[in-house]
């Protein structure tokens, strides 16, 4: 099983910034194995479902974003696939939640549908303040 690990979480004031990465064990010690179709971020406040944030669909290398963070966070990765990475830019109350990395071998996983995905991370948590 792939491992994912997230760092970079923590507590901001309304407008600031987070940057999360996560490390893919797979990229950085399985020289040949297969890329994952996506690698991706979700979230998950209490009492909501599981959120899709941004995924990178890796066979043409395009990103993807829910309609709540498009043209405020930014998803990348590092050119052997060791880590990926979440840049949160002004951020708001209600990106307070769970964040996991994940990442996925089924074609649909653009959708960022979480059923679609196959190895998470433990989490790490982000809050904004008002």
């Amino acid at each position: 099983q792939v491992q994912l690990v997230e760092s970079g979480g923590g507590s901001v004031q309304a407008g600031g910034s987070l940057r999360l990465s996560c490390a893919a064990s797979r990229y950085a010690s399985s020289p040949g194995a297969s890329n994952p179709y996506c690698m991706a971020w979700f979230r998950q406040a209490p009492g909501k479902e599981r959120e899709g944030v941004a995924t990178l669909y890796t066979p043409i290398d395009n990103t993807y974003y829910s309609d709540s963070v498009k043209g405020r966070f930014t998803l990348s990765r590092d050119s052997g696939y060791n880590s990926f990475y979440l840049q949160m830019n002004s951020l708001k109350p209600e990106d307070t939640a769970m964040y996991y990395c994940a990442t996925a071998y089924n074609h649909a996983c653009y959708m960022l549908n979480s059923r679609d995905y196959n190895y998470w991370g433990q989490g790490i948590q982000v809050t904004v303040s008002s």
